[in-house]
């Protein structure tokens, strides 16, 4: 058979597969009344288990999708999934705890632009306010624990377990602060792959590596128990996580909390130490729950998924996707078994999770070259007699057009002729790959989407605000299509509103 129609063939049994998967027995997450999303998630991993595995890249708190973008770019592929983390550092730092409402509304995007979110949590330990450090500062007092990494006194963590304590109440409070911006994500209808004290069999960590009466599966449950039965989030399917046991307290099943209490397992690896003797463990501990690998410094090769088909998913850690060669990332891109955002496969399996989250049906946005985009850079000023304007004139338009483009984002300053004052100046700004800006426009609600023609030499902006006057509903729409002809912009303009239908040309001179 000519290797052609061989390629065809196989593309098509692999698509016959994967839509015989959408009808395979769905499995039940361990949140009582759990979501129709979050079964809708747990469902889609239950059907690709042993079949496929997705990529999926972490994301620093406070970079939003600086690494998933970057991954893109260096291996030719995006990645499937989205990962990032709840953040404890300080102000400035990538993994700052204040980029949680950032986070929330990236994972909101990444939700509506096909990726699978999950999330883990450096949580700060109850000894401490938020920001501490990564690790333990020199001389740092050893009852007043304030890093991530460091060890809690026999006593705290003792007090941690018990309610009413001091250190017990602490806690609580530091998980509801992270509940308050989970339930924002269970709001949007964002389901999450939930990873927290994750690396729990490793003593590194204030809340791993605690055997004995007061021991960290306890404290799972009991964050478990936190979330699910007094915050009641529904949103949450719950990624139990583990390291590579290379000494016998790390035994997997020393921290195992039940089957009760997580729906996936994961496994951290670096140093692509895949030892097939803690895949074997894992598997026999899942007892039918899907395996993934919730950290990994270097993507595991075509060779070794082929001998542990299990996992899942891998999620690359931030800052490592130069750790493994592109000739290496080519061999991952060409298995069909290895699934990213481009893949036609991945489009079909997750088609029922979008179609339970309210979605439609993902298909990526299509790629143009950057050299052929133009750039909107630079300061434009209006020219009115080269316009095309109807009777309306040149009152509600910007006489002066200042705009800042990067990779994804497009910003504008506009300036407006105020006759009996100052000039008013408006900001915008709006996402070039397609997803929707939320703002708004005299105090009214308005979506921004920003998208490329097909060979990448227009930008068509439309926008839509939503006035209510008088308990009456009314839309305005604006679809602008931007062309830079040299040192000429000209955006056509037309627009629908409470007036009627515009439609003029505005031209701009490059200052």
């Amino acid at each position: 058979m000519p290797m052609t129609k061989f390629l065809h063939v196989g593309c098509l049994l692999l698509l016959v597969a994967a839509t015989s998967l959408l009808g395979t027995e769905k499995a039940k997450p361990v949140t009582p009344k759990a979501s129709v999303e979050a079964k809708a998630l747990l469902d889609l991993f239950t059907r690709i288990s042993g079949h496929y595995t997705l990529s999926g890249q972490h994301n620093y708190p406070n970079t939003r999708d600086r690494n998933s973008q970057f991954a893109a770019k260096y291996i030719g592929k995006t990645p499937a999934v989205w990962s990032t983390d709840m953040g404890f550092a300080q102000d400035g730092d990538t993994d700052s705890y204040l980029a949680r409402p950032d986070i929330v509304e990236e994972a909101k995007r990444q939700h509506q632009l096909g990726s699978i979110i999950t999330i883990c949590w450096h949580a700060v330990p109850p000894t401490a306010d938020e920001p501490v450090t990564f690790r333990a500062q020199p001389g740092a007092s050893p009852d007043s624990l304030a890093s991530v990494q460091g060890k809690l006194l026999d006593q705290q963590f003792q007090d941690l377990l018990t309610p009413g304590t001091k250190l017990h109440q602490k806690w609580c409070a530091q998980v509801d602060s992270v509940a308050f911006y989970l339930r924002k994500l269970q709001q949007a209808r964002v389901p999450i792959l939930w990873r927290p004290y994750h690396e729990m069999n490793g003593d590194w960590f204030w809340w791993g590596g605690r055997l004995g009466p007061y021991n960290t599966r306890a404290l799972y449950r009991q964050i478990f128990d936190r979330l699910v039965n007094h915050h009641k989030l529904n949103n949450l399917i719950w990624v139990w996580s583990v390291d590579r046991p290379n000494k016998p307290e790390m035994n997997f099943s020393h921290y195992y909390p039940g089957d009760d209490y997580l729906d996936i397992l994961a496994l951290d690896v670096y140093g692509s130490d895949f030892n097939p003797t803690y895949y074997d463990s894992l598997l026999a501990l899942a007892n039918g729950k899907p395996l993934v690998l919730g950290e990994v410094g270097n993507p595991p090769t075509p060779g070794i998924l082929a001998s542990q088909p299990q996992w899942s998913y891998w999620v690359t850690w931030a800052g490592m996707v130069r750790n493994t060669s592109k000739s290496q990332y080519t061999a991952l891109k060409n298995d069909p078994r290895l699934l990213f955002k481009e893949d036609q496969i991945f489009s079909r399996l997750i088609a029922p999770f979008r179609s339970a989250c309210g979605l439609t049906p993902f298909t990526l946005p299509v790629k143009t070259s950057d050299k052929m985009k133009p750039n909107f850079n630079g300061m434009w000023i209006f020219n009115e007699e080269a316009s095309e304007l109807d009777n309306m004139g040149a009152g509600a338009l910007p006489y002066k057009l200042q705009v800042t483009q990067s990779e994804n984002d497009l910003m504008m300053s506009k300036s407006f002729i105020v006759e009996w004052g100052d000039d008013r100046i408006t900001e915008e700004s709006v996402k070039l790959d397609g997803s929707e800006t939320k703002s708004e426009f005299m105090n009214n609600p308005r979506i921004m989407t920003a998208n490329w023609s097909d060979n990448g030499d227009t930008l068509t902006i439309f926008s839509q605000t939503t006035f209510n006057r008088g308990g009456r509903s009314m839309e305005m729409k604006v679809s602008e299509k931007w062309n830079v002809k040299g040192p000429l912009l000209v955006i056509r303009q037309n627009s629908t509103t409470f007036r009627g239908e515009r439609q003029i040309t505005l031209r701009f001179d490059k200052e």
